[in-house]
């Protein structure tokens, strides 16, 4: 049986609210019978741009790797920066 949710009272301060908030739990008062799930196919993680100095060397053995790989070298970049991100937070 699933508990009621609580009505919000009308609370006309800003200090009254904070009060408010300090006490009491934020999902108490969320119905959860009506909610729907909702599908966001287009959404994608923000990016940012930055600028990256290597050897043109590297450059260009990243770039081989990943004309192989039939993959940008940009995207190759961020592959395994991932892939090192992963292992670095696994082994710490």
């Amino acid at each position: 049986m699933q508990k009621k949710s609580k009505d919000i009272p009308i609370i006309k301060s800003e200090d009254e609210k904070r009060r408010f908030w300090a006490n009491e739990y934020s999902t108490d008062f969320i119905n959860c019978e009506n909610i729907e799930v909702s599908v966001l196919p287009n959404l994608k993680p923000t990016t940012r741009t930055i600028s990256l100095r290597m050897s043109e060397s590297m450059l260009n053995q990243i770039r081989l790797i990943a004309n192989q790989r039939d993959v940008t070298y940009q995207s190759l970049i961020k592959i395994f920066l991932k892939d090192r991100i992963k292992e670095e937070l696994k082994s710490s």
